[in-house]
């Protein structure tokens, strides 16, 4: 039995931005063995297909971004640097590519063993960037594609309701697109960089 109500392929249906905006406060499951690892998501960023530059999406479908046409509630993850893993979920309707980078947890379940999966004592130095979070949770390539509306493995779960109030919206990290579409948790300091002032 699920501690928490599985989000399903309708919650990720709608406009990945707002998809985004939803996901905070919704808690990041990843079971392994006998190990359930998680966290509450308190920080994302949006990225739409086409008409989105900064999006893998943007030149077209590829071995690395197939995972982005799929339905919506696929992971998508990917390898940056030739080393680190990031997840993303897919949003929008199947075949119309969008996903929700998630970049930061406030760790909630096995902090233990995620500080010795991250090789670090500082609960705040988990999951506070998209790199350390999958470090963390044990996240790679191969959970590429997972349909994480199963409830299984890998797969997000209502936790707590997060106002509009309390979402900061700033530009995305790392990329020239001035687009409004990170967001986070007003004042948690789980977020994965300091916060604008």
């Amino acid at each position: 039995m699920k501690l928490w109500k599985v989000l399903k392929e309708e919650f990720y249906s709608a406009d990945v931005v707002e998809v985004a905006k939803r996901l905070l406060g919704k808690m990041l499951i990843r079971e392994y063995g006998s190990k359930t690892l998680g966290g509450k998501i308190v920080e994302t960023e949006a990225y739409r297909g086409s008409d989105d530059p900064a999006s893998h999406a943007y030149r077209g479908k590829t071995r690395r971004n197939y995972a982005m046409w799929m339905k919506p509630g696929t992971a998508y993850v990917y390898q940056i640097y030739g080393v680190h893993y990031c997840l993303n979920v897919v949003a929008e309707p199947e075949g119309k590519p969008a996903a929700v980078l998630i970049r930061a947890l406030e760790p909630v379940l096995g902090l233990e063993e995620m500080m010795k999966n991250r090789g670090v004592k500082d609960p705040k130095l988990v999951a506070s960037g998209p790199a350390r979070l999958t470090q963390a949770l044990r996240i790679t390539r191969e959970l590429n594609g997972w349909d994480m509306t199963r409830g299984e493995v890998l797969y997000i779960a209502s936790y707590e309701d997060v106002t509009s109030e309390d979402i900061v919206s700033t530009p995305r990290i790392g990329v020239k697109d001035r687009r409004p579409w990170r967001f986070y948790i007003r004042g948690n300091p789980y977020v994965s960089k300091a916060r604008p002032k």
